[in-house]
């Protein structure tokens, strides 16, 4: 009999032994698989070229319960002097639940208030002002929140916040309403058309690379329901933006195809709020604190910084 050879195939990810790479072939649908490659990863991770990844770190105290995105901006604001308390979505990052799934998203943002609940009775941080900070579809979730909670945040930071999904990223009219009604049988289905993601939300290049190191993000089409949930939440949010009234820090890529930054300036102009600031930042995309050139990022980071310097100083003043 002759002999046969067993290649293996390329790895994604230099110096990575093929005992790590099962661990990350493996199916992240359940919250442990996802643990596993979190853990199995993690100090590659942490060591990748980023611009978040190389800020000093001595006495400041993280965490490891949310994802590695998560906590390169964590860092960038805790070595401003900020405390930074995030969390995974149910379904998302380390987070139980069925992966990229949301069956609610009124439930959700009940979940994200209560954690958040809990936190703010910490005697450490309980007399601190207290900012919301959303980027994304973390920027529809924050504003749901303050919706729930109108007076209990002393401001809020959106960063591309998700208050409408691009026309270009919807289906067509008929192929939604088929979607919507076929969600209501099988809401767990990974069925919506979807676009290069990365592409379409990291415009630089070497940043858009690094992407496929964030092992436990959801990479799927989105489920049904996470999909119809996602809608319907953007068209609530478009209809209440004159009952936004805290203080408000927009940040939007003027060349972001993925959230339209057309409603970021509805925001602007329709927010009840006297206290309210939009950046729109030529050139950029989607993705402002990761997938932008290091200087853009920089200067987001400046903005965000400083807006927080002054707002903290006025509510400690008042």
């Amino acid at each position: 009999m002759g002999e046969k050879a067993v290649a293996r195939k390329p790895s994604k990810f230099k110096g990575v032994s093929e005992e790590v790479e099962e661990i990350l072939e493996a199916n992240m649908d359940q919250a442990p698989a996802r643990r596993r490659a979190r853990e199995a990863f993690k100090e590659v991770q942490l060591s990748i070229d980023h611009c978040l990844f190389k800020l000093p770190c001595d006495g400041v105290k993280m965490t490891e319960s949310y994802e590695v995105n998560s906590r390169g901006i964590a860092r960038k604001l805790v070595s401003s002097g900020y405390g930074v308390f995030a969390m995974d979505y149910p379904g998302f990052g380390l987070s139980e639940g069925l992966h990229g799934y949301i069956p609610s998203f009124d439930i959700l943002v009940d979940d994200v208030i209560e954690h958040y609940s809990k936190i703010k009775e910490n005697p450490e941080v309980c007399s601190l002002p207290k900012f919301l900070f959303g980027q994304s579809m973390g920027g529809a979730v924050a504003l749901k929140v303050h919706l729930k909670q109108p007076n209990v945040w002393d401001g809020a930071i959106l960063v591309a916040p998700m208050c409408k999904i691009a026309d270009d990223m919807v289906p067509p009219w008929l192929l939604t309403q088929i979607l919507i009604g076929v969600a209501k049988f099988l809401p767990k289905q990974k069925l919506v058309p979807q676009k290069d993601l990365a592409e379409m939300a990291f415009r630089d290049l070497n940043n858009r690379e690094k992407t496929a190191y964030n092992v436990i993000a959801y990479k799927h089409k989105p489920r049904l329901r996470t999909a119809v949930g996602l809608l319907k939440t953007t068209q609530e949010i478009e209809c209440r933006l004159e009952e936004v009234s805290l203080p408000l820090l927009i940040l939007h890529g003027e060349a972001d195809v993925v959230t339209d930054p057309s409603v970021s300036k509805a925001l602007y102009k329709k927010a009840s709020s006297s206290d309210k600031k939009l950046n729109l930042y030529k050139d950029a995309y989607h993705s402002l604190l990761e997938g932008e050139p290091d200087e853009m990022i920089a200067r987001v980071f400046l903005d965000i910084i400083s807006w927080l310097d002054e707002h903290c100083i006025k509510t400690t003043a008042c």
